[in-house]
């Protein structure tokens, strides 16, 4: 599990333009919010510009969100009448997505809120993500683990292979039963650890952890809008430079990276996060593949004053410069005791210089050179101050 990844945010919320939260966070009356439902109509939705957008842009799977906190599901199921299908669009949002995965080679993963606010029995004392429960004296977790069982069902049977699930909100209730379900279904399928049980994997959410490599499998997750996951009609977006940074450490560290969207109500992706997406794509696919089934440095690389994750592919090394670098040339504090054949840089495909010997240095002992000292010279450091450097070492 080490992918680029779309993460999608869709659902009724988005006709608020505020959040994905919006019920809870602005105290809209329920009977308000479910009326969205009654003139929700995404006519421009094509999922083949979402599944192309994430293609294009070096991702190989989406993970969409069939339910949200508020209850309402993007897919046709039997188990609640609060679903798309009773809208004015009146279509499987899912099935229609999940076609054009197939269609595309692009992975399909599903989201799935434990927290329901529109569930009579949804209520979890327990748990965060609760305060706009409808019913909270009518809690009854047996009840509304057998609704999510149901849905499971239809949503591990119906869409075809599903890559990974996605709980959010952590019960904090032990059910192992609900992902060994889950993986009867889907034997293949990867779990996250905001379930029922620790899952598969761990989820770290708006952060980059510190570290070189993840000790377990990991899948970061970060939307380009910094308050908002859902659609934001004034959305603050996140710099190109952020997101690549952010990208670019968490995947070194072995791990995956879901960008994530949210769509409009009326289908189309905000015309500055599908920029956003473009433009970091286009970074992404000029990295050739490098970020993705890599393994780590075996031993420890450090520089000087250059933050730095190296990984070894194909009997090369990587040099992830996710800050960038502070100078025209890297120089090494720990490497090997020989200089590699060559250097080049991922980002352009442009050959790099290779200096082994002494340098002046900052205050040395008696005011004597340091050395010998291993240098990647000539980067281009201003040329490419939006995104972060991959320097590729042949030894």
């Amino acid at each position: 599990m080490n992918k680029f990844g779309m993460f999608i945010h869709w659902g009724i919320y988005a006709a608020t333009g505020l959040h994905e939260q919006a019920l809870a966070r602005y105290n809209i009356p329920h009977e308000e919010y479910d009326a969205l439902a009654k003139s929700f109509n995404p006519t421009e939705y094509d999922p083949e510009e979402w599944v192309l957008l994430a293609k294009n842009a070096g991702m190989k799977y989406i993970c969409f969100t069939a339910k949200h906190h508020d209850g309402f599901c993007m897919w046709n199921t039997q188990y609640t009448d609060y679903n798309v299908m009773n809208t004015p669009y009146g279509k499987d949002t899912l099935k229609m997505l999940a076609d054009a995965c197939e269609k595309h080679g692009m992975l399909l993963s599903l989201y799935y809120s434990n927290p329901d606010w529109h569930h009579e029995n949804g209520y979890n004392a327990f748990s965060t993500h609760q305060w706009r429960s409808r019913y909270p004296e009518r809690a009854d977790t047996k009840k509304y683990r057998e609704y999510i069982k149901n849905q499971l069902r239809e949503l591990l049977t119906g869409y075809g292979k599903i890559y990974t699930l996605f709980w959010d909100i952590p019960p904090h209730i032990q059910d192992e039963s609900l992902n060994a379900y889950a993986r009867s279904l889907q034997p293949e399928i990867l779990i996250n650890d905001r379930g029922w049980d620790k899952g598969d994997f761990s989820t770290p959410e708006r952060e980059v952890p510190d570290g070189a490599r993840f000790e377990r499998m990991t899948e970061a997750c970060q939307s380009v809008g910094e308050q908002a996951w859902g659609y934001r009609a004034d959305e603050d977006y996140f710099s190109v430079r952020f997101l690549t940074q952010s990208i670019d450490k968490i995947m070194a560290m072995g791990g995956s990276y879901l960008l994530n969207v949210g769509p409009m109500a009326n289908g189309k992706i905000p015309e500055k996060a599908h920029r956003i997406v473009e433009r970091v794509g286009d970074w992404y696919v000029r990295m050739n593949g490098v970020l993705e089934n890599h393994e780590p440095y075996p031993s420890i690389i450090r520089l000087q004053h250059t933050p730095c994750v190296a990984t070894v592919k194909n009997g090369k090394t990587y040099l992830h410069l996710y800050e960038g670098c502070i100078s025209s040339s890297i120089n090494f504090d720990t490497a090997p005791a020989f200089p590699p054949k060559s250097a080049r840089l991922v980002n352009d495909g442009r050959a790099l210089g290779i200096r082994f010997g002494m340098l002046p240095g900052w205050g040395g002992r008696q005011g004597l050179a340091h050395g010998p000292i291993l240098s990647v010279t000539d980067i281009p450091c201003d040329e490419f101050e939006n995104e972060p450097l991959i320097i590729e070492l042949t030894w």
